[in-house]
């Protein structure tokens, strides 16, 4: 499995897709370029995959789809949901970062350095 997701992740997410309109709906977990370290996690929802660019799979109730290209990057990552007293968001533990910033959403593997952004 490439991707984990936490129960409380789950919970959240299926309350998320919820709110869209499309009964299709699947989330798109990958990578882009930019950060501080050069990756950066890209996360939102898609109703349109290509199944020759994409991968499908089921990570604890969520049907999620994930492009080829990203899948050696994020492979063993867990997707989790944390909750404090100032409110909740998601982590991230991608066994294949070598390099996070303080921010926790920009990385950088051994493979895979990405660019920078200049602004952060």
């Amino acid at each position: 499995m490439v991707l984990n997701i936490t129960d409380a992740a789950s919970s959240q997410i299926k309350e998320m897709m919820k709110e869209e309109e499309s009964a299709n709906i699947r989330l798109r977990f990958g990578v882009k370029g930019g950060g501080c370290s050069g990756l950066s996690y890209a996360m939102g929802f898609e109703e349109d995959i290509n199944e020759e660019l994409d991968v499908l799979e089921d990570a604890n109730g969520i049907p999620v789809v994930i492009h080829r290209q990203d899948v050696p990057i994020i492979e063993g990552t867990t997707i989790d949901f944390k909750q404090n007293m100032m409110g909740g968001g998601f982590t991230i533990d991608n066994p294949n970062a070598i390099v996070s910033c303080g921010c926790g959403s920009s990385f950088k593997t051994a493979t895979n350095a990405g660019t920078p952004d200049e602004n952060c």
